[in-house]
């Protein structure tokens, strides 16, 4: 009998061995089924990571209502004629076309109108400024001073600096393309060496700019934050950004963690609310937080994928939902859902907490030292119960908006640079990329010129945003 008793002890240690380990076994499966699963429609990830399995296109915008294009009563955009055209050219008939008499000298009784827009041939234009030197009654000698501009012998003006930095920091040419550019249609055949100096040149006359929008982020309502990869020097570093609707702010940092982020030198004083995508280290602000709800969306859309439960599906459609109630709500003068509203929504939301947290319970502790994995619905389930407050931040303050799609847009223009001129050489080539590219970045949200406050930079009046 107790061999028989040691022997079913064995078995049932055996047996649950097996259980653990196939419940092991079948929660990694799971974790890279829905690994291999995931793709840029319905996770963070890039587009540029689905390879040669593009996914077919999934918008998460829900239906409006609308018809495509034009909408009624929308003003529409066409190039229009000018009353006061640059140059009038008048073409007179020859000869008539019913008998072929000569009209030379025939009365007009009308014209038709034609006008068209072109550019004229372009070229440098070279000034020369002559300082002339003047002798004073008592013998002293007195040149007068050069313009800023005129730094030696033969040197290009403002207008072809602003133009190179533009280039490459708007546009983001490469040096040797934007070299090219400039050759072809401007005729101004500058040296790639010259135009790689430009942009150094640019951000050491930013200081006041940086000092300035970083100030102004600081003091700022609502402030979003986000951050991306790229190659500075042969080495993984890291491109932060700090962002409204009307201030832009990059900064390199060696990774992402709160030391990284200190650097931006914007969370560190800010008393606002940080929009984000909830990477940990931004927790570590004592300041009100607001989770994007677009990244969500694309998990929940990849959860239901992957799981083929419904609830991912039923509290992505109510997120959309409140949205559209609180942008009604904005529409119609209100500063706020009604209480009543905002406590079914609540209601709701926990509901679909509660079900998929039932369907996807926390795995067994296995025996092992911490807590064990919760897997990719079970994290998603923490952080949208955890946080729930940051979740319907948007529902319950109007100035926080439903997404952080602020960030992401200025932060993709990092990204861009790298897909069309690569990584950067040094740290110093990306700083001063990043400084000049938030001075063009700030300037196009006040409706400024790119070319224009470029041009007032290399004039020595760099322009600064004025307080809102």
């Amino acid at each position: 009998m107790e061999q028989l008793l040691a022997m079913l002890a064995e078995r049932d240690r055996s047996l649950q061995e097996r259980d653990r380990l196939i419940a092991e076994l079948s929660a990694r499966v799971a974790e890279l089924e829905a690994r291999l699963g995931k793709n840029s429609q319905n996770s963070s990830k890039p587009p540029s990571s689905d390879a040669f399995t593009k996914p077919a296109p999934r918008s998460l915008r829900r239906r409006s209502g609308r018809k495509p294009g034009k909408q009624s009563g929308e003003p529409g955009a066409r190039l229009e004629p000018r009353p006061d055209p640059d140059e009038i050219v008048v073409h007179a008939p020859a000869g008539c076309g019913s008998c072929g008499s000569d009209l030379a000298g025939a009365p007009v009784v009308g014209d038709q109108r034609r006008q068209v827009f072109d550019l004229p041939p372009i070229r440098l234009r070279a000034v020369e400024h002559r300082a002339q030197q003047r002798r004073c009654g008592c013998g002293t000698v007195t040149a007068a001073p050069f313009p800023v501009e005129a730094t030696a012998p033969a040197c290009y003006g403002p207008g072809v600096a602003a133009l190179g930095v533009y280039l490459l920091g708007r546009q983001h040419l490469p040096v040797e393309r934007a070299a090219e550019a400039m050759a072809d249609c401007f005729g101004a055949p500058v040296s790639t060496g010259w135009l790689a100096s430009l942009l150094p040149t640019a951000a050491g006359r930013l200081a006041g700019f940086t000092t300035t929008v970083r100030e102004q982020l600081q003091a700022a309502p609502v402030a979003h934050f986000d951050e991306t990869g790229g190659r500075v020097a042969g080495r993984l570093r890291w491109v932060h950004v700090a962002a409204t609707d009307t201030l832009t702010l990059y900064h390199r940092a060696v990774g992402r963690g709160k030391d990284s982020i200190d650097a931006g030198g914007v969370l560190p004083g800010f008393g606002g609310v940080a929009v984000h995508d909830g990477l940990t280290s931004y927790r570590r602000y004592d300041v009100a937080h607001a989770l994007c709800a677009a990244h969500h969306l694309r998990e929940l859309a990849g959860m239901a994928e992957a799981t083929g439960q419904d609830w991912p599906t039923r509290l992505a459609d109510l997120l959309v939902e409140i949205h559209k109630s609180v942008e009604a709500a904005k529409a119609a003068g209100e500063t706020r859902l009604s209480t009543r509203r905002l406590a079914g929504y609540r209601r709701r939301y926990r509901a679909l907490i509660a079900q998929g947290q039932q369907l996807n319970p926390p795995p067994p502790r296995t025996g092992k030292r911490g807590r064990p994995k919760l897997g990719a619905a079970g994290s998603l389930l923490r952080r949208l119960d955890d946080y729930q407050h940051d979740v319907l931040r948007f529902a319950t303050d109007f100035t926080v908006p439903f997404d952080n799609n602020q960030a992401e847009r200025d932060i993709r223009m990092v990204k861009l640079q790298q897909k069309i001129s690569g990584g950067w050489r040094s740290e110093t080539g990306a700083d001063a990329f990043l400084t000049v590219r938030s001075y063009l970045s700030t300037a196009r949200k006040h409706h400024r010129g790119a070319l224009d406050v470029l041009r007032d930079l290399f004039t020595g009046s760099a322009w600064i945003p004025a307080a809102p």
